[in-house]
């Protein structure tokens, strides 16, 4: 798994002027462990990141810790090793994946906050600053994960779901409806989201509050926030035997980020 130090320690570039300064100090270097451990990002985040981060004041293998909350509630950013500009947002706390009780629980931490703001180390990587509709937020359900402690997926979005939704911004709805077009033979329910982050809607409580049989067998979804010019569009998918679908939101992403060669 490949990871980056943050550019300034506990501080995201806001800027544009700043992000080709943030991508030349942001140095990957590999860790010697199995991508076959499924606790290999738990392990990272709880023996390595946060005691750093306690101890000496830096974020070392993560690009950022933020304890500000304290460790229950805080999160770190972490470069993966899969494409250039992808990076995860993963909880300090140990919580399992989209299937964990404890996302739901009153008061829960919203980790889709600062996902979408580790957008600003995807600028840095891509060497420019994106249009809120160039990125998605990922977390692919049980059967398509390979690690069992949450990780939000931050990245650039595919280039033809991009071109869909801007499309039919006017149509998508305000509740979870089919969303019209399957991707990959894979078929997503997709509600709009009118608010310029994700600080009071989790998309976690969104799902299980407004489809039963979500909340019931959460493992077996899938959830994705793509930003949009206003909003976002929320995509929830499930665990389908008849389409071959393991409900890996994932998919939607590009780690290739062919969208930043258009900007």
């Amino acid at each position: 798994m490949r990871i980056a130090e943050s550019p300034v320690r506990g501080h995201r570039p806001r800027k544009i002027h700043c992000l080709a300064v943030a991508a030349a100090a942001i140095a990957a270097s590999a860790l010697p462990a199995s991508a076959e451990d499924p606790d290999i990002l738990w392990k990272i985040v709880h023996d390595q990141c946060v005691p750093n981060e306690q101890q000496h004041h830096v974020s070392t293998p993560c690009a950022e810790v933020d304890l500000g909350g304290g460790a229950e509630r805080g999160h770190v950013v972490l470069k993966d090793i899969k494409g250039n500009t992808q990076f995860l947002v993963i909880p300090t706390a140990r919580v399992s994946g989209i299937e964990d009780a404890a996302l739901l629980a009153p008061k829960a931490p919203n980790y889709w906050t600062p996902a979408w703001a580790a957008r600003f180390y995807v600028f840095a990587r891509a060497h420019k600053e994106l249009p809120r509709d160039a990125i998605a937020l990922a977390v692919n359900s049980v059967k398509s994960r390979s690690q069992n402690q949450l990780h939000i997926h931050v990245d650039c979005v595919r280039p033809d779901l991009r071109s869909y939704l801007l499309r039919n911004a006017r149509r998508l709805p305000i509740s979870w409806s089919d969303l019209g077009m399957a991707f990959n033979g894979h078929r997503y329910l997709a509600m709009h989201l009118y608010s310029s982050d994700l600080s009071r809607f989790d998309p976690f409580d969104l799902l299980a509050r407004n489809i039963p049989a979500a909340r019931q067998h959460m493992g077996n979804w899938t959830l994705v926030a793509v930003g949009m010019p206003r909003g976002f569009v929320l995509l929830a998918g499930h665990v389908n035997p008849e389409t071959n679908s393991n409900a890996e939101g994932e998919e939607l992403l590009d780690h290739d980020c062919a969208l930043a060669k258009d900007f």
